[in-house]
């Protein structure tokens, strides 16, 4: 969907701007180095108790890794589809609402089969469950539309060059909220991540007035052909 052409620099650009952010978020992920910021304890609050430690019994990083994978094969897929039903439907609300409404079906029918024996879940208190409930069901939907939108004007590209920007922004989140520490590769992964989300928004502005230019042109070939075939 997007024109690679090695000859213009718009096409290098987001080339090397896709791989350059590729190379950060791996960085970020797997590589940690020296400690370039030690959070301070806070001795009044302990985040921690809300989430069940990584060492635990529970945690399997296995399937967690391979879950992962797949939701984000499927994500990737996503983008390619919302650009065709875009470019076919521009409605981004009614495709936003009818996304929503697929999804709470899926969801629903899995919880009802996972949670069978426990109807007891179904019930909602006054308290943080109802408040994560709202509060998703306000950002996806946002979400979505802000995504249908951007596809639809700027190409499947330009919304997936911002992903590796959200494990950047989780690992600086979890050293604000969660104590965690930063390290080198942090610096380093970020820096590159913004390079190439950088590279790829030049490239894409580029050839946006490389296109708009030949637009130009070829309205105004016709008028001048038209001029030199008038009779004097």
């Amino acid at each position: 969907m997007e024109k690679v052409s090695f000859k213009e620099r718009s096409s290098v650009a987001k080339v090397m701007g896709t791989i350059l952010s590729l190379i950060g978020a791996l960085v970020v992920v797997l590589y940690h180095g020296p400690r370039v910021f030690v959070a301070s304890s806070l001795p009044y609050v302990n985040f921690r108790q809300f989430y069940p430690s990584l060492s635990s019994s529970k945690s399997d990083w296995l399937i967690g890794g391979a879950l992962l994978t797949i939701r984000d094969i499927f994500v990737s897929v996503s983008f390619i589809l919302q650009a065709e039903i875009m470019s076919q439907y521009p409605a981004a609300f009614t495709v936003s609402f009818l996304y929503t409404v697929c999804v709470s079906i899926v969801t629903t029918t899995i919880g009802l089969v996972v949670e069978k024996n426990n109807p007891s879940v179904w019930i909602i208190h006054f308290n943080i469950t109802l408040i994560t409930i709202v509060t998703m069901a306000i950002t996806t939907s946002v979400y979505y539309v802000i995504h249908s939108w951007t596809v639809r004007h700027k190409g499947p590209l330009y919304l997936a060059i911002f992903k590796p920007l959200s494990i950047l922004i989780a690992v600086v989140m979890s050293a604000v909220f969660l104590n965690d520490s930063l390290y080198l590769g942090c610096l380093i992964g970020g820096i590159l991540i913004t390079l190439g989300v950088y590279a790829v928004m030049w490239g894409k502005a580029n050839e946006e007035k490389d296109q708009l230019l030949l637009l130009s042109e070829k309205e105004k070939t016709p008028l001048l052909v038209n001029s030199y075939n008038d009779p004097i």
